[in-house]
């Protein structure tokens, strides 16, 4: 399990979690040091020894403008730093509706793949994920822009739809990044996960973990996510 906590935060998950559990921040500036003031570099994050960054997460996407490129250059130089990346992809509700869906996933991995090559053995992706917004912070988000799919809509999407996607993702991966990457990389889900979805979402064959949002912040219903993400761990 990784805990993505915010920058300011970091050195005391550190400090408080037990060596089972890693960290990860919640993004990384695309480019290397400079004057950039309030950036945080991949640089600095593997000086914390902070093993893990999410990057192209659907919130820096809508709200901050971080594009396909943008998203895949950060993850490039994370790597190049000796970070493991969770690349977070997925599409609007309106891009569902319209039938994008896969369109949109693949464009967003082929922007990846670009930039780092087909070696993804340090990358995670994770399918329609988001972090929990604070009501007073969601003026921010712009008017024009959709939530993700399943994120914020009030429309859940179901496990059998959730795993169409990642079996998409992993064709996807197959084709274009070769067997072994198509099976070697973790696909997480993160459109609503809950206690109770979390089993019958962990029993689909291409969804391989969660990324949780707002569950996590109930104790109970985390532990059951963990529980059933343990479950699949060992299958």
């Amino acid at each position: 399990m990784v805990c993505a906590a915010p920058f300011v935060y970091l050195p005391l998950a550190q400090s408080q979690l037990s060596a089972r559990f890693e960290v990860a921040a919640q993004n990384c500036r695309s480019g290397g040091a400079g004057a950039f003031t309030g950036e945080v570099l991949a640089e600095q994050l593997a000086d914390l020894q902070v093993p893990w960054v999410v990057l192209g997460h659907s919130e820096r996407r809508a709200m901050y403008g971080d594009t396909d490129a943008e998203a895949a250059a950060k993850a490039s130089l994370a790597l190049r730093c000796g970070l493991q990346v969770m690349f977070c992809i997925g599409e609007t509700l309106g891009e569902r509706e319209a039938g994008l869906t896969l369109d949109v996933c693949r464009r967003q991995l082929q922007a990846l793949v670009d930039k780092v090559g087909q070696d993804l053995s340090n990358v995670v992706i994770a399918y329609g994920t988001r972090v929990l917004l604070l009501p007073s912070l969601s003026s921010l988000r712009p008017p024009s822009s959709e939530p993700v799919w399943a994120i914020g809509t009030g429309k859940v999407a179901s496990p059998a739809q959730a795993q169409e996607v990642h079996l998409g993702i992993r064709s996807w991966l197959a084709a274009t990044c070769g067997h072994t990457a198509a099976v070697g990389t973790r696909i997480l889900y993160g459109g609503s996960v809950s206690a109770g979805n979390c089993q019958e979402l962990a029993g689909q064959p291409d969804i391989d973990g969660f990324l949780v949002g707002g569950a996590s912040l109930k104790a109970a219903d985390f532990i059951s996510i963990c529980q059933a993400g343990a479950v699949k761990a060992l299958a």
